[in-house]
């Protein structure tokens, strides 16, 4: 195999992990969360951080390492397109993150927190909006031929 489709196979895999992690985020958020659904959001939280920059690195992998090679993608404006969703989606995620380590920090500081219902649904609404800038991003994908 050569390392363009090794690449596009890696970023494929982790682009489909980081929705599938986005989902179980939002699937996991809710109101008056405990400790240890706390916990388990934080983990989901933190692979996904990881997994969106293994995206990035994979990605570019692809635009200096790939068969298309730089001079496709980075006169390419879908390609800016699609990587500048990409950023505003990195960029809305960190309203969840800090909250999520918020409630993590309070959970220490007593074991008894829950999430107060008005910031679950506000993180929330925040992912949410991070799915939907995934639509966009597919199309644009399937724009570069």
């Amino acid at each position: 195999m050569d390392s363009d489709l090794l690449l596009t196979i890696g970023h494929h895999f982790l682009v489909f992990a980081l929705v599938g992690i986005l989902a179980a985020e939002v699937a996991a958020i809710r109101p008056n969360m405990n400790a240890g659904q706390i916990e388990h959001l934080g983990i989901l939280d933190i692979a996904y951080g990881i997994v969106a920059g293994l995206v990035i690195v994979v990605g570019f992998g692809r635009v200096f390492y790939g068969a298309k090679g730089p001079d496709f993608f980075l006169a390419n404006h879908v390609f800016w397109a699609k990587l500048g969703c990409f950023v505003l989606i990195g960029i809305l995620s960190a309203f969840p993150t800090v909250r999520i380590i918020g409630w993590r920090r309070a959970c220490k500081a007593d074991p008894a927190y829950t999430v107060p219902p008005a910031e679950a649904e506000s993180a929330r609404r925040f992912m949410i909006v991070e799915a939907l800038l995934i639509l966009p991003i597919l199309v644009f994908a399937a724009m570069m031929v």
